[in-house]
């Protein structure tokens, strides 16, 4: 199987030698070097395109010295360069955070962690590429199709263990509740009767709930038919 080539996008010397590295023990993958600024990214993307090289991911820190990780990757999509990204930053606002994922980053890694979590990350996205049949031989632009199934799973691989950094004031064991009393529930649930449920104030509930949908595991419509203050309804995709 052809290896995984990884860019490395890191300003700081130790930890841009650190990555690389990390990746020379992972199975599967290959450095395709390693830069310390975003101007340099963009340039060795291209200049790797220009000599018929692929370079099929680049783990991209988001504060570099001349450009924001979110300009780098608008920049290379602009450009048609779809190499796929992997953010490692310590960075965790959370508009930081959206705006990576509307950039097309995959992974959000976050400043410090073990070589288990690097490891655990660059391994699920491999699975990820396998499941789509996208690292084969032949190219992404030749592999044969693939049905729903087939997509929705590649894309659980992803799902199934980003840890993304939570806005003040949620708490995950609260959020984790909250999510499965919703989506347990056999019908749609408000913000009051949740936080009966769950023993919270409307507000606290309301808020849990927002975060669920923005972060796209629950939906929400509005409550039509009900007495008094018209309530959203939340149930789960």
């Amino acid at each position: 199987m052809t290896p995984i080539r990884v860019l490395v996008v890191e300003d700081e010397p130790i930890a841009r030698e650190a990555h690389a590295a990390y990746l020379e023990r992972l199975d599967g993958f290959e450095l395709a070097g390693s830069v310390a600024g975003g101007q340099e990214a963009l340039k060795a993307l291209v200049q790797a395109q220009e000599r018929g090289e692929t370079v099929d991911l680049m783990l991209l820190d988001m504060n570099l010295p001349d450009l924001h990780g979110l300009d780098v990757a608008r920049r290379m999509r602009g450009a048609g360069l779809l190499t796929d990204i992997i953010a490692i930053t310590a960075v965790r606002e959370l508009a930081v955070v959206q705006g990576a994922i509307a950039s097309g980053v995959v992974q959000y890694l976050i400043k410090p962690f073990t070589y288990a979590t690097f490891a655990e990350k660059l391994q699920n996205y491999r699975a990820f590429r396998e499941r789509l049949g996208t690292a084969g031989e032949t190219g992404a632009e030749h592999a044969p199709p693939v049905d729903q199934d087939a997509v929705d799973q590649a894309f659980a691989t992803l799902r199934a263990r980003v840890e993304l950094p939570l806005p003040k004031g949620i708490s995950s064991a609260t959020l984790a509740a909250v999510r499965e009393l919703v989506t347990g529930s056999a019908s749609p649930l408000s913000a009051t009767e949740l936080a009966e449920l769950a023993n919270l104030s409307r507000v606290t509930a309301r808020r849990y709930l927002e975060h669920l949908v923005s972060a796209g595991v629950l939906t929400s419509s509005p409550r039509y038919g009900t007495p008094g203050r018209p309530e959203n309804e939340y149930r789960g995709k």
